[in-house]
C-alpha cells in the first residue's frame, strides 16, 4: 500500500507539472495571438445604478410574496422598455451624471497614466451639473509622480467640474496632495489622513568598501550635482545641502495644499504626522466622515452613476511575463495542495 501511495503521489506531481507547462505554452500562444491582432487602449464604462438595482432586486425578489414579485418584474420590464425606446430616439440620460474613478497609488503613482485618460474622457463628455467622485487609496510616494497625479485632478476644477474625493483607508503624503485638490474630501472614520511631510533615506557602504580595499570614484560637474551617495564618503556640507532640498520640497508641498485648502492651519498639520478620520475632520483635513459606499448609495437615488476604468495597451513582454507568472503560481498552489507542503 505504501508503494501504491508513493506512486499515486508521484503521478499527481507529474500530471500537475505537465499541466502547468501546457498551460504556460497555451498562455504564451494566446498572448502572441492577441498581440498580432492588436489590442488597443480601452475605456470601460459601467453603470453603477444598474448594479445597485440588481442588488436590491436580488433581496426583494427573495423575501417578497408572489404578487409583489410579479409586480416588480413587470415594473422592471416596463422601465427597460422605456430605456430602450429612449435610446432608439437618441435621448440621453436626463439626470446629472456622477463619474466614478478609482486610484490605487503605489510609490511611483503608476496609476497616473490611466488617470489622465479617465480625466480627459470626463472633460470631453461632462455637461453642466455633472460631477466626479474619485475613490483614493495611497500612502504616497515620489514627489514628481504624485505632483502629476494631483495636476490631473486640478484639470477637473479648472473646467468647472465639481470633484469629491473619498478615502476609505489611507491618503497620506502624496496621497493627501491629490486629495486636497478636491472641492470636498470625505473619509471613513478610521481612514489615515495627512502625513504632510517629506522623507528621503539611503544606506552608505563607504566604510565597508574601505575595509575591503575597494575604491569608489564619483565625478560630477556642478557643485551640488550629487550631495549624498551610497558608496562615497558623505560630507557635512553635502548633508546640509540635502536637508535644504528636502525643506524646499516641503515648502512646495505646503504652498500647494494652502492653494486648495486655505482653511488649514499648516503649522499644526504640516508636521509629517497623520490622523484618523474623525480627528482629521476636526483639523479640517477632510470635510465629512462617511464611506464611499454611502456616498454612492445616496448619489444613486438622484444621479446617473458611471464608473470609468482605463486599460492601457500592454506590450508583448508584459503579457508574456504576466501569463508565465500566473501559470507558475497556479502550479505551485497545486503542488502545495497535492503534497501538503507550504513555502514562500
Amino acid at each position: 500500500m505504501e508503494v501504491l501511495a508513493d506512486y499515486l503521489l508521484f503521478l499527481a506531481k507529474a500530471v500537475t507539472i505537465v499541466f502547468a507547462f501546457g498551460a504556460i505554452v497555451a498562455l504564451v500562444a494566446n498572448a502572441v495571438r492577441h498581440q498580432r491582432q492588436g489590442h488597443n487602449d480601452r475605456l470601460d464604462v459601467q453603470s453603477l445604478n444598474e448594479r445597485y438595482e440588481a442588488l436590491s432586486d436580488a433581496v426583494i425578489d427573495t423575501i417578497a410574496d408572489e404578487p409583489a414579485r410579479k409586480q416588480r418584474q413587470k415594473a422592471r420590464k416596463a422601465e427597460e422598455k422605456r430605456r430602450k425606446k429612449a435610446s432608439k430616439l437618441g435621448k440621453s440620460e436626463t439626470r446629472p451624471k456622477l463619474f466614478v474613478i478609482d486610484f490605487d497609488g503605489d510609490i511611483k503613482a503608476s496609476g497616473t497614466d490611466a488617470l489622465r485618460h479617465e480625466v480627459t474622457a470626463v472633460l470631453q463628455t461632462a455637461e453642466p451639473g455633472d460631477e466626479v467622485l474619485l475613490r483614493l487609496e495611497s500612502s504616497g510616494g515620489m514627489v514628481h509622480g504624485y505632483g502629476l497625479a494631483a495636476s490631473q485632478l486640478a484639470r477637473l476644477r479648472d473646467h468647472g467640474i465639481r470633484l469629491t474625493i473619498a478615502i476609505d483607508k489611507v491618503a497620506a503624503s502624496g496621497g493627501y496632495m491629490m486629495a486636497c485638490v478636491a472641492d470636498r474630501i470625505c473619509c471613513a472614520p478610521f481612514a489615515i489622513v495627512g502625513s504632510i511631510g517629506v522623507i528621503a533615506q539611503l544606506p552608505n557602504f563607504n566604510r565597508l568598501l574601505r575595509e575591503h580595499n575597494v575604491d569608489f570614484e564619483l565625478h560630477t560637474a556642478g557643485e551640488y550635482k550629487r550631495t549624498l551617495t551610497m558608496f562615497g564618503e558623505n560630507t557635512e556640507e553635502g548633508r546640509a545641502k540635502f536637508r535644504e532640498e528636502l525643506e524646499e520640497v516641503h515648502g512646495l508641498f505646503k504652498r500647494f495644499i494652502e492653494q486648495f485648502r486655505p482653511q488649514l492651519d499648516l503649522n499644526t498639520v504640516a508636521t509629517g504626522e497623520h490622523w484618523f478620520g474623525t480627528r482629521a475632520k476636526e483639523l479640517n483635513l477632510v470635510d465629512d466622515v462617511i464611506t464611499s459606499d454611502d456616498l454612492l448609495l445616496k448619489a444613486s437615488r438622484e444621479k446617473a452613476l458611471y464608473r470609468l476604468e482605463f486599460h492601457p495597451r500592454r506590450s508583448l513582454q508584459d503579457r508574456l511575463t504576466s501569463a508565465v507568472d500566473g501559470a507558475w503560481r497556479g502550479a505551485l498552489r497545486s503542488l502545495r495542495h497535492d503534497t501538503g507542503t507550504t513555502w514562500d
